[in-house]
């Protein structure tokens, strides 16, 4: 079970070096919350290495469209709506 949980933060890890920093603070944390999830599930799925490699591979690239869009829609939000106009409010976090 240990070494489970270790591949599955090693994997997790990896999809996150590769995601880069040059994106969002949603993005980022889209892509390390998929990454863990899918690990988790593609460990309980499968039971192997392979099972939770791919799962942290796909969890991560899902979690990371969701981020993108995100912090896509609060940048247009914040173009057409800026803060302190009373109109729209912040969507989402702002770092």
């Amino acid at each position: 079970m240990n070494t489970r949980l270790w591949i599955a933060a090693a994997a997790a890890t990896s999809v996150m070096t590769i995601a880069g920093c040059a994106s969002g603070p949603n993005q980022n944390l889209g892509t390390g919350v998929g990454a863990v999830g899918g690990a988790l599930v593609g460990n309980a799925i499968g039971g192997n290495t392979g099972s939770t490699l791919g799962g942290a591979a796909i969890g991560g690239i899902i979690g990371n469209q969701i981020g993108r869009n995100a912090d896509e829609r609060n940048y247009y939000n914040q173009q057409r709506y800026p803060r302190g106009s009373g109109y729209y409010p912040g969507n989402g976090p702002n770092y």
